[in-house]
């Protein structure tokens, strides 16, 4: 079976949505190559429609939030060198909405077919994170029950421990001359 672009693409799509103002994320670079336009053109195209963007579609970075950002696509190596990598304005970052409207917009072929790639990706990830948080709480709910038991189980302890120790030997009366002691009557 032979391999779409988009179906290599859906991994390194996992890689590049990061989580910012908690929220999954994608920056206007990275949606513009996977669109396959330029990130020039892109930004271009999402000013002339700004009105297709509230601030939950689409948000522009703080200095520190692209200092973040940066550290992490080095650590990945997203990255390639070349054009692009400095930035002379900070980037957008775009919702999982922001991304569907900005291919809307763009209105190419490839933008049409991504976009059904990048909602899946946002709701492949939304789902592991609602399996975690289920896993979570059930962890949750035994780590509860184990210290109920541990608690109950020191209580028994507790209790079976005097019959547990071994009985007290009795004081046996010595036997024999015991000079200089005086026997109490």
């Amino acid at each position: 079976m032979k391999k779409t672009a988009a179906a290599v693409l859906l991994p390194e799509i996992d890689r590049i949505i990061v989580t910012l103002r908690e929220q999954k994320v994608i920056l206007d670079a990275d949606l513009a190559a996977i669109y396959g336009t330029p990130t020039f053109r892109f930004n271009e195209a999402v000013r002339r429609n700004l009105f297709r963007f509230p601030e939950d579609f689409m948000f522009r970075l703080t200095k520190e939030e692209w200092a973040k950002v940066e550290s992490l696509r080095s650590q990945f190596a997203i990255l390639k060198p070349g054009r692009g990598q400095h930035r002379k304005y900070l980037p957008y970052a775009f919702t999982e909405h922001g991304a569907l409207m900005a291919a809307n917009i763009l209105n190419s072929p490839r933008a049409i077919t991504m976009s059904v790639y990048l909602i899946r990706a946002f709701v492949r990830m939304r789902e592991g994170l609602l399996a975690n948080a289920a896993i979570l709480k059930r962890l949750a709910e035994i780590d509860k029950s184990l210290l109920t038991h541990d608690m109950a189980l020191r209580d028994i302890y507790q209790k079976l421990r005097p019959l547990l120790a071994p009985p007290p030997i009795p004081a046996q009366p010595e036997i024999g001359f015991h000079a200089g002691r005086k026997k109490v009557i």
